[in-house]
C-alpha cells in the first residue's frame, strides 16, 4: 500500500503539536505565443492539473528544512545561510524563494517541508515555477506575510532570474499563481493585464506528448535567446520607438530588415517574437468565434516559427508535431515552453485519442528510439491551500 505524503512528512520529521499545512501549485501548458513573455509580449497559458504539493509545518527553531519525495537531495539550513546554493538542483527553487522573503525581513521561525510533484520533470510544463509559486504562497500563509498574489509571482520570478540563473520572463510564476479553471488566459507580459478566455474546445481535448528528451535551460541556449532579442530590440528601437521587440509591428520590422545585414540570425529572433505576437491576438479571436480548425492552423504555424526563425526545437519535438500533422483527428500541434525537448501540445478530437496515442507513440519510438509519454489535460485551477 502506498505511503501517503503525511505519512512521509511524519516519518521523515517525527510528531509536533504544529499543524501540518498543504498547499499545491498546478504547472502549466503554454497553448500559443512562447518567448514573447521577456519580450514584453503576450502569452496564452492555461494550468494542468499536475503540480507540486508542498506539506509545511512551523518550528520554533531559526533553522529551514527542505525535502522531496522526487529526489535524494536534502537541505537543512540556518537564517544565514539562505543564500547558499546547491549546484544545479531542484532545491535551488524554493531557496530562491526563501532568500527573497529573508531579504525583506528575518522570519520568525523555521519551518520543515516535504515537496512531492507530479509534473514531467524536465518537460517544459514549469515544474519550476510551481515550486517556486507553491513556496511563496506557503511561506506568506505561515508566516502572515500579507504579500498579495502579485508580489509572490514577481518575487518567484526574481528567484529562477537572480538565485537559479534562468532569465526567464514572468509568464511561467503568473499562469502557475492566477489560472482559472476551465480557462485559458491572455496575459500582456509588459502591463500584466490578464483577460481569462474559457477554452470551449467542444469535441477536442488538449493532449501534452511528453518527449522524454531532457533539457537543462540553465545550460541550454535559452539565455542565448534572451541575449539576441535584446540586441534586436537596440537595432530596431531607434526606428520603431518600440521599448519591447513584441512592439515592433511586422510593417516596421519588414520597412527595416535591412538593418539586420550583418547579423541575419538577429533579424529571425525577431521575426519568430513579432510574428508570435499576432499568432496569439489571432488564435484568441479564432477561440472567441469557435473556430477551432484555425486555432489548430496558428499552433503549427507557432511551431514552424520556432523551429526556422527561433531554432529552440530539437528532432525529437519536430518529429512528435510532423507526426501529428499525419494523424486523423489532430487540428494543431506545437512545442510548448521554452523548447530544446520538452513537450508537444496537441488539440485531438476525443474519438481518436486512442489511435493518436497509440499510432504517435509507435512511430515515435521507431523513429527517435524514445518512448514518449501522453497527458490529456483539463485546464485548473492556480496555487492554493488544500483543506482535508
Amino acid at each position: 500500500m502506498k505511503q501517503s505524503l503525511y505519512d512521509q512528512f511524519i516519518e521523515r520529521y517525527g510528531a509536533s503539536n504544529q499543524p501540518v499545512r498543504t498547499f499545491f501549485a498546478p504547472g502549466r501548458v503554454n497553448l500559443i505565443g512562447d518567448h514573447t513573455d521577456y519580450n514584453g509580449g503576450l502569452v496564452f497559458p492555461c494550468a494542468i492539473e499536475y503540480g507540486t504539493t508542498l506539506m509545511i509545518r512551523p518550528t520554533e527553531s531559526l533553522s529551514y528544512q527542505l525535502a522531496s519525495t522526487n529526489f535524494d537531495l536534502i537541505a537543512v539550513l540556518s537564517a544565514d545561510q539562505a543564500n547558499r546554493k546547491y549546484g544545479d538542483h531542484w532545491i535551488n527553487y524554493p531557496l530562491g524563494v526563501l532568500q527573497q522573503f529573508v531579504a525583506r525581513a528575518p522570519l520568525d521561525g523555521g519551518f520543515e517541508c516535504l515537496y512531492s510533484g507530479n509534473v514531467p520533470n524536465g518537460g517544459g510544463l514549469s515544474s519550476s515555477a510551481a515550486i517556486e509559486v507553491v513556496t511563496a504562497f506557503a511561506i506568506n500563509s505561515l508566516f502572515d506575510r500579507k504579500l498579495d498574489l502579485l508580489e509572490l509571482v514577481k518575487m518567484s520570478q526574481r528567484a529562477e532570474n537572480d538565485f537559479v540563473g534562468v532569465q526567464c520572463g514572468i509568464m511561467d510564476q503568473y499562469a502557475v499563481a492566477f489560472a482559472q479553471r476551465d480557462h485559458a488566459m491572455q496575459l500582456d507580459c509588459q502591463t500584466l493585464d490578464c483577460e481569462q478566455i474559457p477554452l470551449t474546445l467542444g469535441d477536442y481535448r488538449i493532449v501534452l506528448i511528453n518527449t522524454n528528451q531532457r533539457r537543462e535551460l540553465s545550460e541550454s541556449k535559452f539565455n542565448e535567446r534572451v541575449t539576441e532579442t535584446q540586441q534586436a530590440l537596440e537595432i530596431l528601437a531607434p526606428v520603431s520607438g518600440a521599448s519591447q521587440l513584441a512592439h515592433v509591428t511586422p510593417e516596421q520590422l519588414a520597412e527595416h530588415r535591412q538593418r539586420f545585414e550583418q547579423q541575419p540570425e538577429l533579424l529571425k529572433r525577431a521575426t519568430h517574437v513579432v510574428s508570435e505576437q499576432q499568432r496569439v491576438r489571432r488564435a484568441v479571436e479564432a477561440l472567441r468565434n469557435n473556430d477551432l480548425a484555425r486555432f489548430g492552423e496558428l499552433m503549427f504555424e507557432s511551431h514552424a516559427s520556432l523551429r526556422d526563425d527561433y531554432e529552440v526545437s530539437s528532432d525529437a519535438l519536430n518529429t512528435l508535431v510532423e507526426l501529428a500533422a499525419g494523424t486523423q483527428g489532430v487540428l494543431g500541434a506545437r512545442l510548448t515552453g521554452a523548447g530544446f525537448g520538452g513537450c508537444t501540445v496537441n488539440l485531438v478530437h476525443e474519438q481518436q485519442l486512442q489511435h493518436f496515442e497509440q499510432s504517435i507513440g509507435d512511430a515515435y519510438q521507431q523513429r527517435t528510439g524514445l518512448s514518449a509519454d501522453f497527458y490529456q489535460i483539463t485546464p485548473s485551477q492556480g496555487v492554493r491551500e488544500l483543506h482535508t
